[in-house]
This record gives C-alpha cells, structure tokens and sequence, in this order.
C-alpha cells in the first residue's frame, strides 16, 4: 500500500511540475525535482535516470544531493527516523 501512495504523489509531483513548465503560476523545476526525490525512493528505474543526470550534470547533481540531504533531515526531524 506505502508503495501505490508514494508512486501516486510522486507522480502527481511529476505533472504538476509538467505543467508548471508551461504555467507561470507553478514553479516547475521544482515540482519536478520533488517528484524526482519521491519516485527515487520507490522506483529504481528513476533512480538510475537520476544518477545518469548527475554524472552528465555535476552541478545540478550536487543540487539535487543537497536538497535530498535537507529533506531528510526534515524527515528525520518530524518523523524521528530517515525516510529519504
């Protein structure tokens, strides 16, 4: 059941930041890398395209990194154990 709900907002995350490109009102790039984060826990397949990314993209690699360390350490801090 965690798995369906994770996939299922992970790829919500994924449209709304599909269509946040196209919108102004949403912030895009960021819904993207949020759904990114999520579906990495749960899909290996993102998780591969994610590492590929990071080794043609350093610089945004190291973004990406950053904000995952940050959301676990949120996680950790409301939910008292690390989920990312």
């Amino acid at each position: 059941m965690r798995h369906w709900i994770t996939m299922t907002v992970g790829w919500a995350f994924l449209v709304l930041g599909l269509l946040g490109l196209v919108l102004p009102v949403l912030q895009g790039v960021l819904f993207l890398a949020i759904g990114g984060i999520i579906l990495s826990r749960e899909s290996p397949r993102t998780r591969l395209r994610i590492l590929r990314l990071g080794r043609r993209h350093p610089r945004l690699a190291a973004t990406f990194a950053a904000v995952a360390r940050r959301a676990g350490e949120i996680s950790e801090r409301f939910l008292g154990r690390r989920h990312l």
